[in-house]
């Protein structure tokens, strides 16, 4: 395999997990620094991936510790690990935060299905809360609208690593700050 078989396909599968929930890429795990400086990792959905810009997009609560951490350090790694493939993919970046009332907001907000709206319309993530089952009027989706975000991650390097039963293969790529490929060589994994 030749290193310029691997960009292409790793963005073509990040592309295809933004719309595909059984993607093995689906699921992956946001990583930032809280301000006491502690690693945090949290598993996020992919919402959009696009190869040109190098950018990938994911949702949250601006109520979550998350927001207020990505505030005060935007620098971040992506871990992806697809199971199907055995691939991993760890991309190191930037988030920049779109809050409530943002045209970016607005427009991912306007593609969430109405379930999916109701979960920003509960209490603050982290807060306590009791698992009695309670009748409840049902959520208001429209309050959820003011809590929520959208993240966007801009790719500068991407560390491609193949789990083989044997010869494990791990590559290394770096983007300029347009997306485009600046870099690329073979690394031991």
């Amino acid at each position: 395999m030749k290193l310029s078989d691997i960009d292409a396909p790793a963005w073509t599968e990040l592309e295809r997990a933004a719309v595909n929930p059984q993607s093995g890429f689906r699921y992956v795990n946001l990583c930032s620094v809280d301000p006491q400086g502690r690693p945090q990792a949290r598993t996020v959905v992919l919402r959009t991936a696009d190869r040109a810009t190098r950018s990938l997009e994911f949702h949250t609560d601006t109520r979550s510790p998350k927001w207020r951490e990505l505030l005060a350090n935007p620098q971040v790694t992506v871990l992806c690990f697809s199971p199907i493939g055995r691939l991993q993919l760890r991309l190191r970046g930037t988030i920049e935060r779109h809050g409530p009332e943002s045209e970016r907001a607005d427009t991912a907000w306007n593609r969430l299905p109405s379930r999916t709206r109701v979960t920003y319309a509960g209490g603050p993530p982290g807060d306590e809360c009791a698992f009695e089952i309670v009748e409840t009027e049902p959520l208001d989706e429209t309050k959820g609208k003011a809590r929520f975000g959208v993240l966007s991650f801009r790719a500068r390097t991407l560390d491609w690593f193949e789990l083989r039963q044997q010869d494990n293969r791990r590559a290394l790529f770096g983007y300029d700050e347009t997306g485009s490929l600046s870099s690329c060589r073979w690394i031991n994994p």
